[in-house]
């Protein structure tokens, strides 16, 4: 029962990143970077403190009680995570919710298996897995297929995307309205896939804070199990480093395109403006919310993290269909897009077996 209450919640998580770039959708006159910013402030300066306002007592008590080494890590993958949720954003817009999401998660899920491994080589670590252990072993060679995997089916994505490029006739919009531009999307898309693993190293250096939750927790309610939201405090601390990249990101832009006039132009509508922008930012934070909720019913973060992203991919295709993303391309290329996006799926799925016969 445990688990499948975390599935459900991972699919919770799952269909709230899949969707939070919709309501930005809606959003008019306003720049990219303006509205990316005013959203951002809500998933990383607003709901984060909230959420753990309503769930854990004493958070500020456990921040501020950190040992350095646990804030300030925590922190810098923070900021890391931040540029690759920034190109993320980026990567949405010129490949579409639907191509963008599949190629950023799929190298999101191949980085945030290897890289952690790789550095335990070199640092080893009580209780970390280093990438010899892995490839010695039945269940890390289950990860490192599905890691291949992964990579083909990013490739074949990619295939697609540049297929897209030439079934538009290299248009400058596809049918939904997306800027499509397959080499920057690309180049963006590449970015974020590596940079937004950053976050689940982030809640890995955070741990300390969310056990101190828990612990908190457990003993109120003694024999109730691990504590479903605990991760919450670590997550305030991860979103201002994310809140820092991509804040100075947004005021260069700012700047550079002379859109800060966006903020109070009454041309524009800016009372919906505002409301889409803390929507698609609430629920750019609510997957976090579920995931922790996820992860702490399976027990397993590598697991839960793979099967973060297979939801994450479904929605955002799903949406991707809804929106006409591919409205105008060839048969041949929605199908090559409609393999690509399931061999992805696969890989993840083989990834997240070899972890759970760990």
């Amino acid at each position: 029962m445990e688990a499948i209450f975390g599935v459900i919640y991972h699919f919770f998580g799952g269909f709230a990143s899949g969707s939070f770039y919709i309501p930005y959708k809606k959003v008019k006159g306003w720049a990219w970077e303006s509205y990316w910013i005013v959203g951002g402030i809500f998933s990383w300066l607003i709901v984060p403190p909230l959420a753990a306002y309503l769930t854990i007592p004493g958070f500020a008590d456990i921040i501020t009680a950190a040992p350095g080494p646990v804030f300030y890590y925590t922190f810098l993958f923070g900021a890391l995570w931040g540029i690759g949720g920034l190109t993320y954003g980026l990567g949405v817009r010129y490949l579409g919710v639907a191509l963008g999401s599949s190629i950023i998660l799929g190298l999101c899920s191949v980085f945030g298996a290897l890289v952690p491994s790789i550095f335990y080589e070199y640092y080893p670590t009580a209780g970390k897995d280093s990438i010899s252990m892995i490839a010695g072993s039945t269940w890390g060679q289950l990860v490192l297929l599905g890691l291949f995997i992964c990579v083909v089916g990013i490739v074949v994505c990619g295939v697609a995307g540049s297929m897209k490029d030439k079934d538009l006739g290299h248009a400058e919009k596809d049918a939904s309205g997306t800027e499509f531009k397959i080499g920057l999307g690309l180049f963006v898309a590449i970015i974020s896939g590596i940079l937004s693993a950053c976050f689940a190293f982030g809640i890995d250096s955070g741990k300390e804070m969310a056990n101190q939750a828990n612990e908190a927790w457990k003993a109120i309610h003694p024999g109730q199990g691990e504590f479903l939201f605990q991760n919450n405090v670590t997550y305030i601390v991860i979103m201002w480093g994310g809140l820092l990249t991509n804040f100075v990101w947004c005021m260069v832009l700012n700047f550079r395109n002379k859109s800060f006039k966006d903020y109070g132009d009454k041309k524009t509508p800016l009372t919906k403006n505002y409301i889409f922008c803390a929507l698609a930012g609430t629920t750019w934070f609510l997957q976090f919310f579920f995931y922790g909720m996820g992860e702490s019913r399976l027990g397993n973060g590598a697991s839960s993290w793979i099967l973060h992203m297979a939801f994450i991919i479904l929605v955002a295709n799903l949406w991707g269909l809804i929106l006409k993303e591919w409205k105008g391309v060839r048969s041949k290329t929605m199908g090559t897009v409609i393999i690509g996006i399931i061999v992805i799926l696969i890989s993840i799925l083989v990834v997240g077996y070899g972890n759970s016969i760990k």
